[in-house]
């Protein structure tokens, strides 16, 4: 599931056309474990290469910035522009896309600047274009740190308006109903291998191999270094969110020396073999805890939402609910896949609490509207649909190429069998999502081995203790692997993007640490920010 992922749940669709055998050929001579850790190394080295000469064209060429595009729909005084950086960091002087970037300046005195922030939300397929907008719409918490900084964001390479890729017709993309995620039988489990296979070959037919093999992780950390270099800054200050964590953590393990100031906030475990397969099923398990604490509050406020006093209750009305749409669908879009895509929003996040519980309340009363509303697509919605199946695009075509995933169908079959018989609220659903990257169409890489590498700073790493989306042990482990770095954690909070949030003891630290780079003497912990009142 995506580490920050838009409302309409994946489903493979496409043409089938690319035949395994070239795939089965290739793997017949296939190089030795040494070999292929040398040649890992060579190709890790010689893109080190490529990204230092990007980066030095870049720092010349700078950006040059302009009023943005009116449909772009972002407000002056921010500014938009292009990096120019290589498809192929192992080819610098082959191919190259242009990446979209914008800024705003820093509203502060010039003693007071300290450089640029970059910032992304995550996904992988989220776009950071948004962030100067957290001073054009005054977000107060924000406020002290945009004196001191220009707020850059971007979209990565695939995403919005950098070399944007696809998998599927956008369209065909959000159509509704969807099949049930979880599979009665057989059948229904082929007819989504069906879907993923297709959509796999979808990414390979409508983006190109040669893109879709260079769209990675350590791509997209090489990249935000070009795009240091072309903002004129030595080093880099970033703030990144969800998968945004993984990237910053990549990106400080292949460039050590030029973080200045690095926050992660909901974060990715980066050890190797939990990269992407692993993660996936333990989102499953953390998804169920935080569904189950969303129930406990509905239950607790059952004087509004009338949903019932236990969570027992509610569950029992969630139950009912999934089975009415799966035998008619809701309007005759919402079946149990668009209930999932809805409803997931609450383990989610906070702010999605009252109004799914909302929309939830006023069916058993008699009036589905609302919750039809909220879960169906708009198909009219162009635009958003193209940058919804663009996102999706991009999600799988990242995981599937940063790491080598199981190709033995029984493998999935098993592992997501068990877990959901007692993680049932999102395992299936998740398990389709990933599975175009059983049948990849390009080489799948190896993760980078994540540590402190020299002249790394201390890092800040903030996370809620029952986060559904990125496991609280990802803070952990990262904790672990960059020295000196500083953990606060939100006890007993679950909701993802902790920075976004309103919480002094949390907020304030982030911009000490930005504004003096002063860290906690040890890691702290702060106590949850507010429950939602319905």
């Amino acid at each position: 599931m995506r580490f920050i992922r838009p409302k309409s749940r994946v489903t493979a669709f496409g043409s089938a056309g690319f035949a395994a055998a070239a795939l089965i050929a290739g793997a017949v001579m296939a190089p030795t474990a040494n070999a292929q850790t040398n040649q890992a190394a060579h190709g890790q080295d010689s893109a080190a290469k490529g990204a230092a000469l990007a980066a030095a064209r870049a720092a010349k060429a700078g950006i040059d910035w302009q009023d943005c595009p009116a449909d772009w729909g972002f407000e002056k005084p921010i500014q938009c522009g292009y990096v120019t950086v290589p498809i192929d960091y192992t080819k610098p002087n082959g191919k190259t896309i242009k990446l979209a970037v914008d800024r705003i300046a820093s509203t502060g005195t010039k003693e007071e600047r300290q450089g640029a922030l970059v910032y992304n939300p995550g996904g992988p397929g989220g776009s950071g274009m948004r962030f100067p907008r957290r001073v054009t719409t005054k977000n107060p918490l924000w406020v002290n740190t945009s004196k001191a900084y220009d707020f850059v964001g971007f979209d990565p390479r695939g995403v919005g308006h950098s070399a944007p890729i696809s998998c599927i017709d956008p369209q065909e993309f959000v159509k509704a109903p969807k099949a049930d995620p979880v599979p009665d039988s057989t059948a229904d489990k082929n007819a989504q291998r069906k879907l993923a296979r297709e959509y796999a070959d979808g990414c390979a037919e409508r983006t190109g191999r040669a893109m879709l093999a260079q769209m990675t992780t350590p791509n997209t950390a090489r990249d935000l270094d070009v795009i240091r270099a072309a903002l004129g800054e030595k080093k880099l200050n970033y703030l990144g969110v969800s998968y945004g964590t993984y990237l910053g953590a990549v990106y400080g393990t292949l460039f050590p020396s030029h973080v200045r100031r690095m926050i992660v906030d909901s974060v990715v475990n980066p050890a190797r073999d939990n990269i992407w397969y692993e993660a996936n099923l333990g989102q499953d398990v953390a998804f169920e805890g935080r569904w189950k604490d969303w129930e406990d509050w509905v239950a607790k406020n059952d004087a509004t939402f009338h949903l019932g006093t236990t969570r027992d209750a509610v569950q029992a009305k969630w139950l009912q609910l999934r089975a009415t749409a799966k035998k008619s669908p809701l309007g005759g879009v919402v079946g149990p896949a668009e209930l999932l895509g809805f409803f997931q929003g609450a383990p989610y996040y906070d702010s999605s609490w009252v109004p799914v519980a909302t929309a939830f309340s006023k069916y058993f009363a008699g009036d589905p509207q609302p919750l039809i509303d909220a879960a169906s697509p708009d198909m009219s919605d162009t635009a958003g649909n193209i940058t919804s199946e663009n996102g999706n695009a991009v999600y799988t075509a990242v995981e599937c190429t940063d790491a080598k995933w199981p190709t033995s169908w029984a493998k999935w079959d098993k592992d997501n069998t068990a877990l959901n018989k007692k993680y049932p609220f999102l395992t299936w659903s998740n398990a389709w999502m990933n599975l175009p990257c059983a049948t990849w169409p390009v080489k799948q890489q190896s993760p980078v081995e994540v540590k402190t590498g020299k002249g790394l700073p201390p890092v800040l790493i903030v996370q809620s203790q029952r986060d559904a989306a990125t496991p609280y042990e990802g803070a952990v482990v990262l904790h672990q692997r960059f020295k000196g770095s500083r953990l606060i954690t939100e006890k007993d909070a679950g909701s993802h993007g902790v920075t976004g949030l309103v919480n002094p003891c949390i907020n304030s630290r982030v911009d000490a640490y930005l504004l003096t780079g002063k860290l906690d003497a040890a890691d702290f912990t702060c106590t949850p920010h507010a429950t939602p009142v319905p």
